[in-house]
């Protein structure tokens, strides 16, 4: 139950600060159509987690509870672009080169498609006209 706590309000720091950041970043940018706001949370949320498990890893700076309120609550709720991005550095580190490149593609393309995919559905066979 402590574990499902930290998680709960990590995530909840994480995603209000997604969004507080965000928005201030898109007002900085408000002329363009380009969502920098969100590219640069998720730059820096991948980051944080790069400078943050360095930083565990080399000194053993975090207890399992600060890890699983930090990387798993407030990152993967900041942003799980973050999460995606250590876990595929985690695969080069290890030499898995192609299962890297592999992870990459597949989560782009299947992303970008499970949008489209779920959007179709949406207005085809869930929208009032249907």
């Amino acid at each position: 139950m402590k574990s499902l706590i930290l998680v709960a309000l990590g995530g909840s720091f994480g995603a209000v600060s997604r969004w507080l950041l965000g928005t201030w970043l898109d007002g900085l940018t408000s002329a363009s159509k380009f969502p920098f706001g969100i590219l640069k949370v998720n730059v820096l949320g991948c980051l944080l987690i790069g400078l943050l498990y360095g930083l565990a890893e080399s000194r053993n700076l975090f207890s399992a509870e600060t890890r699983l309120f930090v990387f798993t609550g407030f990152l993967g709720s900041f942003t799980t672009f973050s999460t995606f991005g250590w876990n595929t550095f985690e695969l080069f580190k290890a030499g898995h080169f192609g299962t890297a490149i592999s992870n990459i593609v597949i989560s782009i393309v299947a992303g970008l498609l499970a949008v489209w995919l779920g959007y179709a559905v949406a207005h085809r066979f869930l929208s009032a006209e249907a």
